[in-house]
């Protein structure tokens, strides 16, 4: 999921598991836990493309992270509240301000990774949010003397284990997927029953968050609105995977009805949303790439657009590295295209396409270019010419309330 609901996640499950004893401090330590492992990003520095492809939501989106990780956390953390440091009113705002503008950087850093392009308006709402959260601590924390904290090295063992644990777990519900049992296997869970940003998922569970900051930490409400946001997360979290059910069945009779023969295929949300999805079914040459919204007017995928296979174009580049990783990546769901420059480009056909048409190579959301370079085949993301305006929201928000053009 995006950075903002997996922080908000981990602050709401350290404030459940030690708010009583640590007030906020359990909010912002969940905070960092939910951002941890997401620090897997910064791969995309220090080596090639496909190798941080393959990194992320690898070994620190495991369960053997989450299990071993907050032993090391929880022993730092408690040091620091042992020694009192945390009283002086020169750490408060130091810490505070260091965390925020370590969040707000990589809040702003995960868009720029997926489109090479950097946004000012992420730049703005982020710069927006991080000032209103150092007004709630100069008005409710620095200006205060700072409350002692009680608690054990078990207490934040715990607190580090569950923020972190959670992480991947809700990683797994989106189409992306998760290496959960790395370093051990590296197959990629992925339940594909909420997109990786979901605002009727996040919103309602920040506002209960901010809520609950509100009151002290032995005030009941503050528990009360913590939960509240946590069970209404949750239960719409379950709900996605009744919707996932659905569509699986609507998605099979519309391949029976259209007599289309399959071997397998995959459904998930398009972005944003839990009402428009999308599906792709493998057959023996092509694959068939659907959409349904839950407010279309009949419950069936009226159409399926056909996309040849083509991967006789990568015949003899079968052992290649970067191939192989991307073959991985899309779980087999690919086609493959020659580019009017010549190139060749493969396409991830789980994510489709941007406006729900293939017309153009540019219109996959989800491609890579191959290229022989010094002898090996390399690829990268590409993209170019993606269109992301208020006119592909406004396609997107007909077509999920079931405006289907004829």
């Amino acid at each position: 999921m995006d950075s903002l609901t997996q922080i908000t996640l981990g602050a709401a499950v350290g404030e459940a598991v030690l708010g009583r004893k640590a007030g906020n401090r359990a909010m912002l330590w969940g905070a960092v836990g939910g951002t941890i492992p997401d620090l897997d990003v910064f791969a995309n520095f220090v080596t090639d493309e496909m190798t941080a492809l393959a990194f992320h939501r690898g070994i620190s989106h495991s369960f053997f992270f989450a299990v071993l990780a907050p032993f090391a956390f929880g022993w730092l953390t408690h040091r620091l509240y042992q020694s009192g440091l945390y009283q002086r009113t020169g750490y408060r705002v130091g810490a505070s301000v260091i965390v925020i503008g370590f969040v707000l950087g990589f809040v702003n850093l995960v868009p720029y990774l997926i489109t090479q392009n950097f946004s000012l308006p992420v730049l703005v709402w982020t710069l927006g949010i991080g000032a209103f959260f150092l007004l709630l601590l100069w008005l409710f924390y620095w200006r205060k003397p700072a409350r002692e904290v009680h608690t054990s090295y078990r207490d934040w063992v715990l607190l580090w284990f569950w923020a972190i644990f959670t992480h991947p777990l809700l990683d797994a519900c989106t189409p992306y997927g998760t290496q959960l049992f790395q370093p051990f296997w590296d197959y990629r869970v992925a339940f594909n029953t909420i997109a990786v940003v979901d605002p009727i998922y996040t919103l309602p569970f920040l506002l209960c968050l901010l809520i609950a900051m509100r009151f002290t930490r032995e005030h009941p409400r503050r528990r009360w609105f913590n939960w509240l946001g946590i069970s209404l997360s949750s239960a719409y979290l379950v709900f996605t995977f009744y919707h996932k059910m659905r569509i699986d069945s609507i998605f099979e009779r519309s391949l029976q009805e259209q007599g289309i023969t399959y071997h397998r295929y995959t459904t998930s949300p398009t972005i944003f949303n839990n009402v428009l999805w999308q599906g792709t079914a493998e057959g023996d040459t092509a694959y068939y790439h659907g959409m349904y919204s839950f407010f279309d007017p009949e419950e069936r995928v009226t159409s399926f657009a056909t996309l040849p296979k083509n991967h006789d174009l990568l015949e003899g580049l079968e052992n290649e590295r970067d191939l192989r990783i991307l073959r991985w990546f899309s779980k087999d769901y690919y086609n493959v295209l020659r580019r009017p420059d010549g190139t060749l480009q493969l396409n991830d056909l789980r994510y489709g396409s941007g406006d729900g048409t293939f017309d153009e190579p540019s219109d996959y959301i989800f491609r890579f270019t191959l290229e022989e370079k010094n002898g090996r085949w390399v690829a990268r993301q590409t993209r170019e010419d993606a269109r992301v305006d208020s006119g592909a929201f406004r396609q997107l928000w007909d077509r999920m309330m079931g405006k289907v053009e004829q």
